[in-house]
């Protein structure tokens, strides 16, 4: 428990992606599977699925300490409370919220919000975020989104969402993102077939890495 919230962030940020799945505790165990082996062990399990407490429980107890398992689409501190009770270890939000924010800094929860100007990213990392959410305005920025937090507050640790492929991977890690959400890419297939798509992420991303 020690350096909780460090530690997770730090796992996080070695991965360099994050699949966002929305699945049943089957589901979800066999997408987990193709993350570990593809070398992408980072999970965000999406409030928007009902039994998402359920699935996250189910996830921790069966894989412990080999997969990062957070909660997504965490709109309140009650949600929040309910997703670290069931062992999220981070929290991901498509907004900022200062009840979240405070939340997760009480529990040492790593806490990622949304973000669509410089305004709401400064008071998020004001209030404790370990990351901002570039979302859900990446779609229409693309990876430039990056830089439009970076130039101006360099010490944005970004966390990209929507619309990454292995082909933009690197203009996004270039232009200053420290983390990359994913979804169809991570989530669908077998797990084979997931596997093979979080190493050649994962190889992108490091490749990314070294190249800047």
């Amino acid at each position: 428990m020690k350096m909780r919230k460090m530690n997770t962030t730090k796992k996080m940020v070695e991965s360099g992606a994050l699949a966002i799945v929305r699945a049943d505790v089957e589901r979800a165990c066999e997408i987990a599977d193709g993350l570990i082996k593809g070398g992408v062990p980072v999970m965000e399990m999406s409030y928007t699925f009902n039994t998402a407490g359920d699935v996250i429980k189910a996830l921790k107890e069966k894989y412990g300490e080999a997969l990062t398992v957070g909660a997504g689409t965490v709109l309140d501190s009650e949600t929040a409370r309910h997703a670290i009770l069931n062992g999220a270890e981070f929290i991901i939000a498509p907004n900022y919220d200062e009840g979240v924010a405070k939340m997760c800094n009480r529990y040492q929860i790593p806490y990622a919000p949304g973000c669509t100007s410089l305004t709401e990213a400064v008071n998020g990392l004001t209030a404790g975020a370990a990351f901002i959410k570039a979302f859900p305005i990446s779609n229409y920025y693309g990876p430039n989104l990056a830089k439009v937090f970076k130039v101006p507050c360099p010490q944005i640790p970004v966390l990209a969402s929507g619309g990454i492929t292995p082909e933009n991977v690197k203009e996004w890690v270039g232009n200053g993102a420290e983390a990359l959400g994913v979804g169809g890419l991570l989530t669908k297939g077998s797990a084979e077939d997931i596997a093979k798509n979080a190493k050649m992420l994962r190889d992108e991303f490091v490749k990314a890495k070294e190249a800047k």
